[in-house]
């Protein structure tokens, strides 16, 4: 499906509306990571000027004036050199106009591209908020991983990000193969220090297709207990909580008012724009994927500024599922009311209490003790924080075949 150019839904072939968020891939890496299942390629012998003049032709064709966010992801967007940075965002601006409407302006940065003066330029060019993806504090593991910087690079990213003044989120990932609570507390603690604004943890997972998945077949690698799994996400949250950094939703911590917006969106089930290959997109009540290769989304782009490979226009009924099922994942949880203006679902009188199907799924879970009820709000509970997927995915079994009794 990587390389298929789909028919392009109507809600999708034209710019999106003003004020719809904005997510641009990057999708170049000094190498790919091991773990890695987003699209990315390694940066050697591409054409990055060539993808740069597609990524904005995209722009032109799809990306609505004056977003809210802007997200600009990969991928290592802060692999292109300062020239380049400036062609992406100097163009963005002219077709979007961002400056003037977007609060949050993030870019991922990979430690080993980072450095302070590059940082202050994607400040000078809009930039806002820069993630800086540090995963581990272990040369050995990072090798492991297929990252190219080392633990001191890491730090050093780090520091470059929060001297420019930028607003700085780290990412770190738990649970590989080997990891101790000592290692782990160590992790926490060392960039903590930095009195960051915003942390991500991230749980490793074995996604099929990468090598982390193959290795793991082959017996390579091991899983963690569950057991051991479980404690490291409690040791997160509460390393995270006692250095002012709220657990906001189920791997992401912040201070007051540094939460992510960009992703907030997304869990809140709100319309994007994706441009670049793989990105996906959220318009009109239609998702579609761009392809998973450079060749043919340029060539689609090349050809009418639209290059899809997929698309799926959802009922009521499924939105409002996944509308749960995303929202669960807030620490605030969400409310049926809330899930039923985001899908579109209007309830059916004529069943009873039955009208909102969303409602028996989410009793059954807070009577089984993975979900909480204060006032109208859900939440998850404490049980159903670390098995937040599996909860959260009951809602998707919401179809028109199949609605609770």
């Amino acid at each position: 499906m990587g390389g298929v150019i789909a028919p392009v839904p109507r809600q999708i072939s034209g710019r999106a509306p003003q004020g719809t968020p904005l997510y641009v891939h990057v999708p170049f890496c000094a190498a790919k990571c091991h773990y890695c299942d987003f699209f990315s390629v390694a940066a050697e012998g591409e054409d990055l000027e060539g993808a740069i003049d597609a990524l904005l032709a995209e722009a032109a064709a799809r990306a609505g004036p004056l977003p809210p966010t802007v997200f600009v992801g990969g991928g290592t967007p802060s692999l292109l050199d300062e020239t380049q940075l400036t062609r992406l965002f100097e163009g963005l601006q002219s077709l979007i106009d961002f400056r003037s409407s977007a609060l949050e302006v993030t870019v991922e940065c990979n430690p080993e591209s980072l450095d302070r003066r590059k940082a202050e330029h994607l400040l000078a060019l809009g930039a806002t908020r820069l993630s800086v993806g540090v995963q581990a504090l272990d040369d050995g593991v990072l090798e492991r991983f297929g990252r190219v910087h080392s633990a001191a690079d890491a730090l050093r990213g780090v520091e470059a990000a929060r001297a420019s003044g930028a607003r700085v989120s780290t990412d770190l990932i738990y649970a590989y193969p080997g990891q101790t609570t000592d290692k782990w507390a160590s992790d926490l603690s060392t960039l903590l220090d930095f009195e960051l604004s915003h942390l991500s943890a991230y749980n490793l997972t074995y996604e099929e297709g990468t090598r982390f998945h193959r290795w793991l077949g082959e017996g390579k690698l091991a899983q963690l207990p569950d057991e051991l799994e479980l404690e490291l996400f409690w040791m997160a949250r509460r390393a995270a909580t006692e250095r002012g950094l709220d657990a906001y939703e189920v791997s992401n911590y912040a201070s007051s008012g540094y939460e992510c917006a960009h992703n907030i969106g997304y869990w809140r089930n709100g319309p994007y724009v994706g441009i670049g290959p793989g990105a996906v997109s959220h318009v009109g009540g239609v998702r579609a994927g761009n392809p998973r290769s450079i060749p043919p989304w340029r060539s689609g782009v090349d050809k009418g500024g639209v290059a899809l490979a997929w698309s799926e226009g959802l009922g009521a009924l499924e939105k409002l599922g996944e509308t749960w099922w995303l929202g669960l994942r807030l620490a605030q949880g969400i409310t049926p009311a809330e899930a039923r203006a985001a899908s579109g679902f209007e309830p059916d009188p004529a069943r009873g209490p039955q009208a909102d199907p969303a409602l028996a799924i989410a009793t059954r879970l807070v009577e089984s003790g993975h979900l909480e009820l204060r006032g109208e709000r859900y939440r998850l509970t404490e049980s159903g924080l670390p098995v937040a997927d599996a909860v959260a995915a009951e809602f998707l079994r919401l179809t028109p075949g199949n609605l609770p009794a």
